[in-house]
């Protein structure tokens, strides 16, 4: 995953995380990005400087260490919400994804695996998926 500054033609700024930078070009060329404050499709890359962690006489973890063990716990907490929420489908996730948004069966949250292939085709199709970070748990 890679996070990027984005802004809009009307100059408002946000972030949002893509798979890959060839993802959010592919993204921004089919005006799949949009600005969440006015929903306008023209969006760049705003510039971004790099996170410098000053120095610190605190003992304990600082700086990137402490931005990944939050990234982290928000990462956990959201794959426990979607485990409690959703069912999950296993690798008939597409198949069941497209049969929800044509209204074949119950419409419900779901999770699963798909290919990027996989993912690619039902963005196209009009199926609102995304993809989650799956953060595997310390036990497994």
């Amino acid at each position: 995953m890679i996070h990027f500054n984005l802004r809009c033609a009307r100059d408002h700024e946000f972030e949002a995380w893509f798979q890959s930078g060839e993802v959010f070009d592919l993204q921004v060329r089919k005006r799949q990005v949009t600005c969440p404050n006015c929903g306008d499709h023209k969006v760049v890359k705003a510039p971004m400087a790099p996170a410098v962690a000053a120095p610190s006489r605190r003992s304990g973890p600082r700086g990137p260490e402490t931005e990944a063990v939050k990234l982290r716990q928000a990462l956990t907490e959201l794959r426990d919400k979607v485990e409690q929420t959703c069912d999950y489908v296993g690798t008939e996730f597409p198949d069941e994804a497209r049969k929800i948004h044509y209204g074949e069966t119950e419409a419900r949250g779901i999770y699963g695996e798909a290919t990027s292939d996989e993912a690619r085709e039902l963005v196209d199709e009009g199926v609102k998926v995304a993809p989650i970070p799956w953060i595997r748990r310390p036990d497994s």
